[in-house]
This record gives structure tokens, sequence and C-alpha cells, in this order.
């Protein structure tokens, strides 16, 4: 076994280490202000990965106070996994509540001309107004990859193993 000096390096963590994001966020503004972010966050405590969708709110800034929120639980990432994994083309997740109705569509799209994914997270209130507010992002290779990897160890995660 080798061991370090008292004063030299040491395998230990450091603070900057037990610090680190638990976050994933894919932000795509325009400059037609049309744009939007979406964020992964891996929550331990609740098992789950919570998944936050806000509007472009000017240059380069989002209306983080107006966001869309989602819980996935084991059947969302399995099902959003399905269509990064090139197993489905389509992924639909809808969640139901009293205040609102939340949904995901994860789609895998062919054409050549377009990010070959898109995603849109959607909440319609359950008021009068049955306000419906919707972010929709494309999805390059290179960000599916690594979605498809955060989404791999959230499940890992979860499942303990």
């Amino acid at each position: 076994m080798k061991s370090s000096p008292p004063d030299g390096p040491s395998d230990a963590p450091t603070p900057a280490d037990t610090k680190r994001s638990t976050d994933y966020a894919i932000y795509k503004p325009t400059s037609r202000g049309t744009g939007g972010v979406i964020r992964f966050e891996f929550n331990r405590s609740k098992g789950a990965v919570f998944v936050d969708a806000a509007s472009q709110a000017g240059d380069k800034a989002f209306d983080w106070d107006r966001k869309i929120t989602m819980k996935w639980g084991l059947a969302d990432l399995g099902a959003a996994l399905a269509v990064l994994q090139g197993r489905e083309v389509q992924a639909k997740l809808f969640h139901q509540s009293e205040k609102a109705n939340s949904a995901c569509e994860l789609l895998a799209r062919e054409d050549p001309q377009r990010a070959p994914y898109l995603m849109t997270v959607s909440r319609q209130e359950m008021d009068a107004q049955k306000s419906l507010r919707k972010v929709s992002i494309p999805l390059s290779h290179a960000e599916a990859a690594v979605l498809e990897i955060a989404l791999r160890s959230a499940i890992a995660r979860i499942l303990a193993w």
C-alpha cells in the first residue's frame, strides 16, 4: 500500500470536490427571444430527477420565476432513455395534479436539416383561464449523449446500485 507524506498530496476529497453540481442545464437562447432552457437536477432525498424549464426573457436571460417543474421517477427516466438510446422515437410523459397538468415530450427526428432531438415541457393550469406555458428546445447529439449519461447515473443512484 502506497502512502503519501503528511504534507503531500492526498486522495481525500477537497471542499470543492464535495460541492459538485447536481444539475445539467441545456440553454438555447435565440436572437428573437423565443428560446428556452431545460435543467435536470438529481435529488437524492426524493429519489428523483427534477426537470425545470424556463422561457427566454431577454437577450440571454430566462424567466425562472415562471418555470415549469416536473418530478421524474424511474418510469419517466426509462421512457426518456429509450428515446436517447434509439429504442423509441418518442416519449410522452404526463403528470396530473389538482392545480395543473404537466407534460414532457422527447422526440427523435430524422430530418438532417433539424436538430436530432426536440424536447418540449408544458404546463396547463387548472384555473378558469386554463393558461398554458410551453418551452421547446432542440438537442444536439452531444447534448443528448450527456443527458443520457446523466439520466443513467440518476437511475443507478436511485436504485443504489
